[in-house]
């Protein structure tokens, strides 16, 4: 069972079906940056999907030591620029601090190589600008990991309902996704807008990334936006409540609701529910706990016109998308994600956060 104590750590692993797009030694990437824990989640989707880890860089020692022992075939690189310069990899991984993304990012790109960023994958609307110039410019891929939909099986169930037209055509999502703050476990820069966004920009990217997936939407404007501090009085300039009203180029509305306020005594770092409205049916997605029954994870709850239907499913849907993603920097397609998708949906989390009251 994967740790689910504390999200900083949430690194999932496939435990049936496994989706491997590629033979040994056709894919190799290295890692750059790991500041943050979700390196760890994006390493295994893409090793599972048969990828292969190359080398690792980060200033810190003691972090790589760290990673090591979760990858030990890993070589530590002595720079950046080592691995930048090494012709046999195709891709970058990074959990670099977020204020640090894109200039990383533009410098993987203009080297001729993928880049695969944690959320968010830039905190400012000059960043995003600035990387659709590059990417355009490079053709490069500029990936970010959208860890709450695509490494969720309930999640990738939900969408595989949709886009068989169990639902008929979606009109509302509605996403409330608290997180535990472990306040003394997080380093300094995680309080500080400047270095890691807004709440509506870092755990926010997650939520309004899915406003347009499960929408089938192009687009979104945000009709209205929130962030507030109610419990962190020291830290003055940190946000530990957001929400914001979306709408949709579907014609679908959405809403996010964040905050950093999981009890303690929850067994998962967080209740996350997506309730999803169609046509012809409704999904409730209980993420990664189905509190007072059980602390198992990937519950979808489905109702159409047969009746009332629950699926567990954890260990049945796996995590195509790290297949979908190297075949797609192999073959210069968009089957996991558009770049398109990428950008608007970091546009969104940044208007949200520019709009906030």
């Amino acid at each position: 069972m994967i740790q689910k104590k504390d999200g900083i750590y949430y690194a999932p692993k496939s435990t049936g079906r496994v989706y491997k797009t590629v033979r040994e030694g056709e894919f190799a990437f290295s890692v750059i940056g790991l500041d943050h824990g979700h390196i760890y989640a994006m390493v295994n989707g893409l090793v599972e999907a048969g990828a292969e880890l190359k080398m690792v860089y980060d200033s810190d020692k003691e972090k790589v030591d760290r990673f090591l022992l979760s990858y030990p075939n890993a070589v530590p690189a002595s720079s950046i620029e080592e691995i930048l310069s090494d012709k046999s990899i195709k891709l970058v991984a990074s959990a670099i601090m977020p204020n640090k993304r894109t200039e990383l990012g533009i410098r993987v790109m203009k080297s001729g190589l993928n880049y695969f960023s944690d959320k968010p994958g830039m905190i400012t609307r000059e960043e995003l600008l600035e990387v659709e110039r590059v990417q355009k410019e490079t053709s490069m891929k500029y990936m970010i990991y959208f860890g709450e939909r695509v490494h969720v099986e309930g999640a990738v169930c939900a969408e595989r309902l949709i886009k068989e037209g169990k639902l008929g055509k979606v009109i509302s999502v509605t996403i409330l996704a608290p997180h535990r703050l472990n306040k003394s476990t997080r380093p300094e820069w995680f309080f500080h807008p400047e270095e890691n966004g807004s709440i509506l920009t870092d755990i926010g990217s997650h939520q309004f990334e899915q406003l347009l997936s499960y929408t089938g939407s192009e687009t979104g404007e945000v009709v209205y936006s929130q962030e507030k501090n109610f419990n962190n009085p020291d830290r003055p300039y940190f946000s530990d409540f957001g929400q914001a009203v979306v709408s949709l180029s579907s014609g679908a509305t959405g809403y996010v609701r964040v905050d950093w306020f999981t009890p303690d005594g929850l067994s998962s770092w967080g209740d996350g529910r997506v309730f999803i409205v169609g046509t012809k049916a409704t999904i409730e997605i209980r993420k990664y706990i189905n509190v007072g029954v059980s602390n198992m994870g990937d519950n979808v709850f489905f109702v159409d016109s047969t009746g009332e239907h629950v699926i567990q499913a954890y260990g049945k849907e796996g995590f195509p998308f790290f297949g979908l993603f190297i075949r797609d920097i192999l073959d210069n397609t968009e089957k996991s994600i558009t770049q398109k998708h990428v950008f608007e949906s970091m546009r969104l989390t940044l208007s949200a956060h520019e709009k906030a009251e």
